[in-house]
């Protein structure tokens, strides 16, 4: 008689900890909170020797949110990596450095619209916190798992790259998020997908078109008499609908799709929005945002 097959243990659940660090003012304190809201234990700014006891002592299998910045006079770069390391060898955690940046002139911005104080500057200048606070960080940024770059992100959009992200139902699939964006102001960085919509037929040239926007249904009947239009976004979902279970298979749980013209409140606009319908009839779960439009008015 043939040996019997004895079925394979099922490995144990891994505890998830994410350790969040970053510059300051590029939204750790908004961060922790969206992990906070995913049902993570979120600790903020606790000294990095206590960080083993925190994991062994707090709720077993809960997942867990540590914020460890440049605040804590105890902060060493050599022993963040270390203990990051150390945690990593531990079989039952499944450990991720999220890293949070942003550009200098947005950070010098954020702290001048709300007097505060950078905690590397105190008596001087806020670029010389903020050049300090790199060069101390770079390091981290390089080995970060994850690295979210906050500059052109509102608050919102920051939260939802955290839920799609490190949202512990893994059950529910895929995630996608689709942007518009303008060219003008840069590729979002943190786009998995790029795609271009400059060749479209502009509404800018058209003066009653020009205050619109491609939510606007004059606008997007403008756009979808183009003759390549729909051909265009039917290649696009052609393209995309087989490549998205391979990112689902290889563990990817939240995917972001950017859609640019020209000026970021039109064609892209209309894209995204067109594009966002159409994966959500093919079952996933998708959020749609436009990065520019705000900030566009009047611009092609």
């Amino acid at each position: 008689m043939a040996d019997e097959q004895v079925p394979s243990p099922i490995p144990p659940l891994r505890r998830r900890v994410v350790l969040l660090t970053g510059m300051s003012g590029a939204g750790l304190s908004t961060a922790l909170k969206s992990f906070e809201d995913l049902g993570y234990e979120a600790v903020d700014n606790l000294r990095l020797g206590l960080i083993p006891t925190l994991i062994e002592d707090s709720s077993r299998g809960r997942p867990l949110a540590v914020a460890i910045d440049t605040r804590n006079a105890n902060f060493s770069v050599d022993d963040f990596l270390r203990m990051d390391e150390a945690l990593n060898e531990q079989p039952e955690l499944d450990v991720k450095l999220l890293f949070l940046d942003c550009s200098d002139e947005a950070l010098q911005q954020r702290f001048t619209e709300t007097r505060r104080r950078h905690p590397l500057a105190v008596d001087r200048p806020v670029t010389d916190g903020i050049r300090r606070e790199r060069e101390i960080l770079w390091r981290l940024r390089d080995g970060a798992d994850h690295v979210i770059d906050t500059s052109l992100l509102s608050l919102h959009e920051l939260r939802h790259q955290i839920v799609g992200h490190y949202r512990t139902d893994n059950a529910v699939g895929l995630t996608l998020f689709v942007t518009s964006f303008s060219y003008r102001h840069g590729v979002p960085r943190e786009a998995d997908l790029v795609f271009d919509a400059r060749f479209l037929a502009n509404p800018h040239w058209d003066a009653t078109l020009r205050s619109l926007t491609g939510r606007d249904e004059a606008v997007a009947a403008y756009i979808r008499h183009d003759p390549d239009y729909a051909a265009y976004m039917d290649n696009l979902v052609r393209l995309l609908a087989p490549l998205l279970p391979r990112y689902q298979q290889e563990g990817k749980s939240y995917l972001t799709v950017a859609v640019g013209c020209t000026g970021g409140r039109h064609r892209s606009v209309l894209v995204a929005e067109d594009l966002s319908t159409a994966l959500a009839i093919h079952g996933y779960i998708v959020g749609v945002g436009h990065r520019d439009l705000d900030r566009t008015a009047g611009k092609a």
